[in-house]
């Protein structure tokens, strides 16, 4: 983990105490200096790729702005591409594709081996590399200009909150934040350290309580059956829904105590009617992310039926790529992919029946369905997300669908994570209104501290202090 606990809450207030005494002037290279400190508290010597891509970015950036020569613009922006998909490629991906290479080499009768590199994964390495790839892109678009302050932009790709596992931001939304000048309200600092709150609750209470009997189904694919794999299937999606929303929170509300407003990243996945609909709901800054400079990239819907096809299952795949160099996570996006098309197939033949028998979108039964059928889509398509490899995938969803409703449980373990589960679903119900830190901040003073006080309890009662990283940080 990049901080333990106890490191981060001496880190993180001194940060907030100094930016707010400190004259505005000085505070980008405080923000700057503490986020460099943040990141090397892994790590070290991983602050150098940090600032390589920086460095980068920022005078490509610069020339491609000033240079009216297209080939000009068009090799820096390439170049820049190619420098930060590189650093990507050789400490994430290049072991990938050397034993794929192998085993080709295998198949084929020659025993000479290529060497892995073995590099340690930084981490969040695909997120930085994104985001300052988005900054070159856009300069190159016209949508920006450059950011002159190479201290200010530097801040902009290393912005410690989210530096390891987003938002990623936009250099549109991030940057100006970056040079207004905060002042101390209560209001403002008060929402994001409940914010906070509720980001701990869901990564220490919810989802390290689910990874217990998670982290034993899929260790274990040939000693559970039946219903204990569906079980342990839906506890890994509100799992890694609240690792990781939980991080988000955690990132949003301490960025909003110094003034800084980071993007949303969630909004109720679980809720979602339909696969496109819960691309737009989940991982928003990615998803957006690899609409914008992917599959627009690439000609979006402007490209006839096939090329359309095309299109998106290499956005799919590429974003299931993203998430880790296995055959797993491309199957995962492929999944997504496919569903994403057959539902736009279906989409008409569907709606002809709805109007045929007078049945509205509204319907609550018809809502529910989709609902219900788009998370079972989900969850079927996070075991491969999950597993180890593929045939720890092919053998957990092989006895998935063998007739075993008894679950190997504890039932003790059971009630409370289904009790937490509970708790999520709730929170999403009333997040489709309104922001539940919101909502509880309106209630009266002994109900919203009797909540405050509760969701401490249970931190400290039930919350797990193995200090496990969160999901993320892996990507």
């Amino acid at each position: 983990m990049i901080f333990n606990s106890l490191d981060f809450f001496i880190f993180f207030p001194t940060v907030v105490i100094l930016y707010f005494c400190l004259p505005h002037k000085f505070r980008i290279y405080l923000l700057l200096t503490a986020s460099y400190l943040f990141y090397m508290w892994w790590n070290p010597l991983f602050i150098i790729l940090i600032i390589i891509s920086t460095l980068t970015d920022y005078f490509i950036a610069k020339n491609i702005y000033i240079s009216k020569k297209k080939n000009i613009r068009n090799i820096l922006l390439i170049s820049s591409i190619l420098v930060n998909l590189l650093i990507l490629f050789s400490f994430k991906y290049a072991d990938f594709f050397i034993k794929n290479i192998n085993w080709g080499l295998n198949i084929w009768g020659t025993h000479q081996k290529i060497p892995y590199l073995k590099l340690i994964l930084p981490v969040g390495i695909s997120f930085y590399t994104f985001q300052t790839m988005s900054y070159t892109i856009d300069v190159f678009r016209r949508k920006i200009k450059p950011e002159r302050n190479i201290a200010k932009f530097a801040l902009y790709v290393s912005f410690f909150p989210q530096l390891v596992a987003g938002p990623i931001e936009r250099a549109e939304r991030l940057l100006p934040q970056l040079e207004k000048k905060q002042s101390l309200d209560f209001e403002r600092i008060s929402y994001g350290l409940k914010l906070m709150l509720w980001g701990f609750f869901q990564k220490v209470v919810i989802a390290d309580n689910l990874m217990g009997i998670v982290n034993i189904v899929f260790a274990n694919p040939n000693s559970y059956k039946g219903l204990s794999i569906v079980v342990a299937s839906v506890f890994f999606a509100f799992q890694i829904y609240c690792d990781f929303a939980g991080y988000t929170n955690i990132a949003i509300g301490a960025a909003n105590v110094l003034g800084i407003k980071l993007m949303k990243n969630f909004k109720q996945p679980y809720l979602a009617t339909s696969i496109n609909d819960f691309w737009k709901r989940w991982h928003i800054s990615l998803s957006s992310w690899f609409r914008d400079y992917v599959y627009i990239s690439l000609g979006g819907n402007r490209v006839s039926l096939f090329k359309w096809v095309i299109i998106i299952f290499i956005t799919f795949i590429v974003s299931g790529f993203w998430h880790g160099a296995e055959w797993t996570f491309i199957i995962w996006g492929t999944i997504h992919g496919f569903i994403y098309l057959l539902e736009k197939v279906l989409k008409k033949i569907v709606k002809k029946q709805t109007s045929l028998y007078k049945i509205t979108r509204k319907n609550k039964a018809i809502l529910g369905l989709r609902i219900l059928t788009t998370f079972s889509v989900v969850v079927f398509a996070f075991i491969f997300f999950r597993a180890e490899n593929f045939s720890y995938a092919m053998a957990l969803i092989k006895n998935m669908f063998t007739f075993d409703i008894k679950l190997n449980f504890d039932n003790k373990t059971l009630l409370i994570n289904s009790l937490l589960i509970l708790i999520v679903m709730i929170v999403h119900f009333i997040e489709r209104k309104v922001d539940i830190v919101k909502y509880i901040s309106e209630k009266h003073v002994i109900v919203r501290f009797s909540v405050y006080y509760i969701i401490i309890l249970l931190i400290i009662g039930l919350g797990n202090w193995n200090l496990t990283e969160f999901i993320y940080f892996q990507f």
